[in-house]
């Protein structure tokens, strides 16, 4: 009866942990209790004491809400998660937060957020997996092999990226992925029928998942079985569906009261009662850890010191692959863009997504497991590696990534790829469908994942394909994001330092933004000048200072033939590039000083966007040379025009100051 003992202790824990927070599902956390106990003693390898283990099975939390559960668990198996810990659920600076959150708390492979994008983190990390077993493992060395489970819920099934990542994922034939759906047919605002009622398991059959089902999700030998069919089943990944009752055990099982509502001290009562659970609140047996120890924590270290003896042979075997592999577990990677920088022409025409193209054969020969992506527009966003292979069934060591129509699931398969480790991801698409990515970019900037996103397509000057193609909110959107590098490069020379600093990122994701139009490389930007956001470009003549024009990405060839034309008339101008406001919002001030002193007021800003961020920059004393409505289709330099990005226009505009 140990595991009867154990699930209750699990459950019992989390009606504590959720009635003293008076905060927390407990929903969820009830019903799934004994099928994640069954995963986390009997099948799942991790090692508690080195949680960062390389090669430990992930797991994700989809059910993100059900984070009680979790830290049970965690708890139980040996983390470094007290008791005191669990007391402290949902409160001012502890290591258990509402949802699970992979910087506070030590054995969280992964912050699902909102529900939807768990099942996709779980699909990069199975992507990743692959991928590096395929390039790394040899005959008698899997230094790379593990598995990624997740558990997920209704609402994760009636989100669409859910479906983009597991599509995907069938398509790939991820054998290694093993999602567990806590089927118990409730939502928060009812019964699942007010909104669902399609046939999940046809749905996921149809897409290349192998599909089981556990009538009764208290059934632990029923669901040890499912998990232990699925491991079998190397081609496809699988979906087990629980049958479960939402809240099992408490006095409103069943029903959606019991969802986000804490028990309290009688409903609590009540449902220890059902589980003949008799001991005092936040109490747990020593048979409880007992059997935790035993089985997580035991299993987990013998497969770690296993792993340790076989990847020290393979040390000695494969010291090259060795190398390699470690450098890419440690996240190591770099650009040397020395060569790339002596082959700019100056002077010549270029647009930056072309730039952008000829700087990924240079990462990805400097780094063997970068991997560049693309959501069905390789042949206009240049991101296509050469002869590299795709990866698919018939290569999985192609570094080409093809992620379909697939813009959210994209950006959030790549979190679960950078939350796996040991890969360079990026994934390239048109800026205006960053709307359809910034939920999942939100997700990369708060678990500070350097992934890469090369936008291109950047403006107006898209041209024939009209406003709903042409970007203008955009990038005011992206820029007001936390702790993401807007980079936005007027030339080759800015480019090639943008994906240095994107590469060598190490918690800070980069989104590129690149033109389709032709550019004149003019800056000869160096690696410092981009890394500091801003800088002087076009320094002024002898004398005062009058005034200062700012501009990022075309709209610099803009500002600084609009300057020769100022000096022309007897104006003594500063053009400043920008190229990302958060990299130059990060200098110290007296840099910032330098290069906008607060003795010039006479400013112009020049963007063909509505990004308000701008103001910052020129006060209320300049001005802003923007976008303020949608574009229209035509050829790209006719809108130009007719928009006013023209010297003329801009000569006017700075006089006008």
């Amino acid at each position: 009866m140990e595991s009867n003992t154990s699930i209750a202790a699990i459950r019992s824990l989390c009606i504590d942990m959720i009635n003293k927070a008076n905060s927390g599902h407990p929903g969820t956390a009830l019903d799934a209790a004994p099928a994640l106990y069954t995963l986390f003693t009997k099948e799942l390898r991790v090692n508690p004491q080195i949680p960062q283990w390389f090669n430990r099975d992930r797991f994700v939390l989809a059910s993100g809400h059900a984070s009680a559960l979790l830290y049970s668990l965690l708890h139980l198996s040996g983390y470094d998660l007290t008791m005191d810990d669990l007391k402290a659920f949902r409160q001012w600076g502890s290591k258990t937060p509402g949802h699970p959150e992979r910087q506070i708390t030590k054995g969280v492979d992964a912050a699902s957020g909102p529900l939807g994008q768990g099942v996709p983190e779980a699909v990069g990390m199975a992507f990743a997996e692959k991928f590096l077993s395929e390039r790394y493992n040899k005959d008698g060395f899997d230094v790379v092999d593990h598995f990624t489970y997740a558990l997920c819920g209704d609402g994760d099934m009636m989100e669409g990226v859910t479906q983009e990542a597991a599509s995907l994922a069938g398509h790939l034939a991820l054998g290694k992925l093993i999602v567990l759906y806590d089927a118990n047919d409730v939502t928060l605002d009812g019964p699942l029928s007010l909104a669902f009622s399609e046939d999940v398991k046809k749905r996921f059959e149809a897409m290349n998942w192998q599909v089981i089902v556990v009538k009764d999700g208290n059934d632990t030998k029923e669901v040890l079985r499912a998990i232990r069919r699925a491991k079998r089943e190397s081609y496809k990944p699988s979906l087990i569906i629980l049958k479960t009752v939402i809240g099992y055990g408490a006095p409103l099982q069943g029903t959606f009261k019991v969802h986000g509502t804490p028990l309290g001290v009688e409903g609590g009562k009540a449902a220890k009662a059902v589980y003949g659970y008799d001991y005092d609140e936040f109490t747990v047996p020593d048979e409880v850890y007992d059997d935790f120890k035993k089985s997580v924590f035991n299993r987990g270290l013998r497969n770690y010191k296993k792993w340790m003896q076989t990847i020290d042979a393979y040390a000695d075997a494969y010291p090259e692959d060795y190398k390699e592999l470690v450098n890419a577990i440690e996240n190591n990677f770099t650009l040397d863009i020395t060569e790339l920088q002596n082959t700019i022409v100056k002077g010549a025409k270029e647009a930056t997504r072309n730039v952008n193209e000829k700087v990924i054969q240079e990462v990805a020969k400097q780094n063997p497991t970068y991997l560049s992506g693309t959501a069905d527009l390789q042949s206009s966003t240049k991101t296509k590696i050469y002869d590299a292979g795709n990866f698919g069934v018939d290569d999985y060591q192609g570094r080409n990534v093809f992620f379909g129509i697939r813009e959210f699931g994209m950006t959030s398969i790549m979190n679960g790829i950078a939350l796996h480790g040991g890969i360079c991801v990026s994934g390239g698409g048109f800026m205006v469908f960053s709307d359809y990515q910034k939920a999942g970019l939100r997700m990369s900037t708060l678990m500070s994942l350097p992934i890469i996103l090369p936008f291109s397509h950047d403006s107006i000057a898209v041209g024939e394909d009209g406003p709903t193609h042409q970007p203008v909110e955009q990038l005011a959107g992206l820029r007001s994001m936390i702790d993401l590098n807007v980079i936005r490069p007027a030339d080759a020379y800015e480019t090639v330092a943008a994906w240095k600093l994107a590469v060598e990122s190490k918690n800070v994701p980069t989104a590129l933004i690149l033109s389709r139009q032709a550019l004149v490389n003019e800056t000869e930007a160096t690696y410092d000048d981009v890394r500091k956001g801003a800088y002087i470009v076009s320094k002024e003549g002898e004398g005062a200072l009058d005034g200062i024009i700012l501009a990022a990405g075309s709209e610099v060839n803009l500002a600084l033939a609009t300057k020769r034309q100022l000096s022309e008339m007897g104006y003594n101008v500063r053009v400043v590039s920008m190229p990302c406001q958060r990299m130059f919002e990060a200098q110290e001030q007296s840099y910032k000083e330098s290069v906008l002193p607060k003795s010039c007021r006479k400013r112009l800003a020049i963007e063909m966007s509505n990004d308000p961020m701008w103001y910052r920059y020129v006060g209320l004393d300049g001005a802003f040379m923007h976008v303020d409505t949608f574009g229209t289709s035509a050829k790209a330099d006719r809108i130009i025009e007719e928009y006013g990005f023209t010297v003329e226009e801009a000569v006017k505009r700075y006089l006008a100051l």
